[in-house]
């Protein structure tokens, strides 16, 4: 480097000078340092701005909690799901088992990593198309197409079937040795490449190496069910049961023509109940579920100038099924998308999304704002990055996935903030949900799963436009975790 690239010491005595010379630069670190940066940028302005009133807001069901683990896109595909499936059946909650898809995706992950070793034998290990095969073999992150794969393959079931466990609720020490055997898997494959093996002796060394990881997710997580016995009490006609509605005693109560008779209401619900007996997971998605998974399309909105809008992509080794195929979506104007998330809430349907949810941020508060957060006061510095500019730079890529439930719209039909579940517990937000501003949607949030039904003619149309394929490091999406 050139002798002048160093921190000048002179400039840092003036930079010392110039910090103490303003009071508000002494305020703001007196705030910082004794608080964090976070509570110390809030601005009580902004969150009075963002009331938690919506004009449009659908009923979900209890909070759900991802806990020490990357399943936020499960989790938030699956909050989508079982709104539907509640509404349809008339339950007052339900919860799908996440853990039973974690295991398929650990199953799945772990078998598309050794395909990818198989295809990329002569690739050097420091080749950066290696490197992005190698980074995470069975990482917790996806995308919302990882899960219809899995859903289309696998099925559902209900928590109650397959509930979680210490290694589903804190999946770090499970994905770790499962990562470094698979990664040692390839060690051993490549080597027998190099010595002169051929590629179907290699499939099947393979097919061996997948019956050590059937033994490592059993053993963390439990073999899931093949099939299993389900019951739901619906919300039946009235919430205090019984034909009459009415409670002993109250007014309307008829002791006299026997309705208290053995006191019959006062303690047994006869609200109506579904049960299932031997049911597969296939069978119970298909009979339960009134949506087919692959009815949604995956859309982004990236104004980079390398991904111009109007075209569908394709992103190389984004797979976690083999079979299914890698991640694919259409890139459309903020206008359109934003247009789409509209209608599909306001035709009463959740909304799976993906954003980065640690820009001007406040997890436990529970807001998503530039207005709310304003570090560039803190700091007395502009963030100016666009959302071209975050993409690109990897400032700001996707990295959590959560769910839309609601959103306001103003006198005008335009939105100003949108309502967000989240899945990490009712201890964060206000009892598990955020309010996001519309500026913060335009700017950070990227991609969004919406009904077929609900796309614009032009955008449909491009779901079956020859993609354009992407390399796995080409900046845009990141699985989200």
């Amino acid at each position: 480097m050139p002798s002048n690239a160093a921190i000048n010491p002179d400039l840092l005595v003036k930079y010392a000078a110039d910090f103490n010379a303003d009071r508000a630069n002494l305020i703001a670190a007196d705030a910082a340092v004794s608080s964090g940066v976070l509570k110390a940028a809030t601005d009580y302005r902004g969150v009075r701005e963002l009331p938690r009133d919506f004009s449009v807001e659908l009923k979900q069901g209890s909070i759900t909690n991802q806990k020490h683990s990357g399943r936020c896109w499960m989790f938030a595909s699956l909050n989508t799901l079982r709104y539907e499936l509640m509404h349809r059946w008339n339950l007052e909650d339900f919860e799908f088992s996440e853990t039973y898809l974690f295991f398929w995706d650990a199953m799945e992950k772990s078998n598309t990593y050794l395909e990818n070793v198989l295809a990329t034998l002569d690739e050097p290990t420091d080749s950066r198309v290696f490197e992005a095969v190698n980074y995470g073999p069975s990482d917790d992150g996806g995308w919302w197409q990882m899960f219809a794969a899995l859903v289309n393959k696998y099925g559902l079931v209900p928590k109650s079937a397959y509930p979680e466990s210490a290694n589903s609720t804190d999946s770090s020490a499970f994905k770790q040795y499962l990562n470094s055997k698979l990664r040692g898997f390839a060690a051993e494959m490549r080597r027998r490449h190099a010595a002169g093996v051929g590629v179907d002796e290699l499939r099947a060394l393979k097919n061996e190496d997948m019956a050590v990881v059937y033994r490592i997710c059993s053993i963390a997580l439990g073999e899931p069910p093949a099939t299993f016995d389900w019951s739901a009490r619906t919300k039946g006609d009235d919430a205090k049961g019984g034909k009459s509605g009415k409670g002993c005693g109250e007014e309307g109560c008829k002791k006299s023509e026997g309705c208290c008779k053995d006191d019959k209401h006062s303690g047994i619900d006869d609200r109506p109940v579904i049960r299932e007996t031997g049911i597969t997971p296939l069978e119970f998605y298909k009979k339960y579920v009134p949506v087919d998974v692959n009815d949604f399309a995956t859309l982004c909105n990236s104004p980079m100038a390398a991904t111009p809008f109007g075209k569908r992509y394709r992103i190389r080794f984004s797979a976690n099924v083999a079979e299914a195929g890698d991640m694919e979506f259409v890139n459309v104007p903020l206008d359109v998308f934003r247009k789409a998330a509209i209608d599909q809430l306001t035709a009463g349907h959740p909304i799976w999304f993906a954003c980065d949810c640690t820009q001007f941020a406040l997890r436990d508060a529970g807001f998503f704002d530039q207005s709310v957060v304003r570090v560039d006061r803190l700091f007395g510095t502009d963030f100016p990055l666009d959302k071209a500019d975050g993409l690109e730079y990897g400032d700001s890529p996707s990295n959590h996935a959560m769910t839309f439930t609601g959103v306001n719209l103003d006198a005008d039909g335009k939105p100003n903030r949108w309502k967000v579940e989240n899945s990490w517990g009712k201890d964060n937000g206000v009892d598990g949900y955020y309010v996001m501003s519309d500026a913060w949607f335009d700017r950070f949030v990227t991609e969004i799963i919406i009904r077929k039904e609900y796309l614009d003619e032009a955008t449909r149309e491009l779901l079956t436009a020859e993609p354009v394929e992407l390399e796995p490091w080409q900046p845009l999406t990141k699985r989200c975790r």
